[in-house]
């Protein structure tokens, strides 16, 4: 994988798949690598993807200072990828807890931005709550799965504080719009992939003011696509289209019977919405 050098030393990884203009793309997790991506559903036939391994996660190496995988700071990696690369006004997608590093980059360097893309965004960064009904009322969706009835429970345990191990895992379903081979396949590839002791820091204090970002956005001058899955517990549409109206140029997408990983539901659908968007 080809490689570049962070601001502080660190030798961070990318790799390419695709031709056509580039789509340089974070990961969520927080502090994922970017392998379960994939090609976003066969983006890659449409855009250059170029995907950012973050600090201290699959290829790219970890940094000596433990303190630059807070949010905020890794704004500069993202900075550091786009020189790089020798880009302009670059084109960016973001997926879960990566969209938090989306927005800052976004609101520091509004200038090197023609578009974004944030693809079932945690709202943390902003301030945006969902309330554990809004959450119960999305998982009522999937009533009639044959799983439904664990993860529920699971569910309710977790909202009240006392998840076992066992109740965490019963809730993966939900995560997927389809609980089949393909998305059991994927969670089983992707598990593991997190650089724990990096998420914790990566919100932590200082990480987000979400006054400020807030302020930010309500100038902001790109297009914006935010997209939401029907299904997805961790972005419900109803706090998404709460983000949405803080950007001066929104589109939001809620895509049907879609989880937190859209590309794996329905992919056409999901490609066709995001390269229509960054015509």
């Amino acid at each position: 994988m080809p490689t570049f050098s962070a601001p502080d030393g660190t030798r961070l990884a990318y790799r390419t798949i695709g031709d056509g203009d580039p789509l340089l793309c974070l990961p969520g997790g927080p502090m994922q690598d970017a392998a379960y991506l994939g090609d976003l559903g066969g983006l890659a036939r449409h855009r250059r993807l170029l995907l950012l391994d973050p600090r201290g996660t699959g290829d790219s190496a970890v940094p000596g200072d433990g303190e630059s995988y807070r949010c905020d700071r890794q704004v500069d990696d993202v900075e550091a990828l786009r020189q790089h690369l020798g880009l302009g006004r670059i084109d960016l997608l973001g997926h879960s807890a990566s969209v938090n590093l989306v927005v800052q980059y976004a609101t520091r360097h509004p200038e090197a931005v023609r578009r974004l893309v944030l693809i079932t965004p945690s709202l943390i960064g902003v301030g945006i709550p969902v309330p554990g009904e809004m959450r119960r009322e999305t998982a009522q969706l999937r009533k009639n799965e044959p799983w439904f009835p664990a993860a529920v429970a699971a569910l309710a345990a977790i909202g009240a504080g006392k998840a076992t191990e066992a109740d965490w895992a019963a809730i993966t379903p939900l995560r997927y719009g389809r609980w089949d081979e393909a998305a059991q396949r994927h969670h089983a590839e992707s598990t593991g992939r997190i650089n724990l002791a990096a998420a914790e820091v990566f919100g932590s204090a200082g990480a987000f003011t979400p006054d400020a970002t807030r302020a930010a956005l309500a100038t902001f001058p790109a297009p914006v696509l935010l997209l939401a899955g029907e299904f997805d517990l961790n972005s419900p549409p109803p706090a998404v289209a709460e983000y949405a109206a803080l950007f001066p140029d929104a589109t939001l997408v809620v895509q049907p019977e879609a989880g937190h990983q859209p590309w794996l539901d329905d992919p056409d659908r999901f490609v066709a919405t995001v390269a229509t968007f960054l015509e």
